[in-house]
């Protein structure tokens, strides 16, 4: 496995969290998402800009920033 930030998995690919580096609000934004160690996380939709893009995370579909998903590292 190797780790790279959430916004370099290609589309259609699962990655699986491993650790998020970023401290304060926008941490605990991102642990209230349910973003948390060991979460899976699919690019499903870009948008045409190419930001924001769009993430089925437990179920759920989340829009993440460009500069927020560089935050988190996943496993792939």
């Amino acid at each position: 496995m190797r780790k790279i930030p959430l916004d370099e998995l290609p589309p259609e690919t699962t990655g699986i969290v491993d650790t998020l580096n970023c401290n304060g609000a926008i941490r605990r934004r991102l642990l209230d998402l349910g973003i948390v160690k060991g979460t899976k996380m699919l690019p499903v939709l870009k948008s045409p800009s190419g930001d924001p893009t769009a993430f089925l995370i437990r179920g759920s579909v989340i829009a993440l920033r460009k500069e927020d998903a560089n935050l988190i590292f996943v496993n792939v």
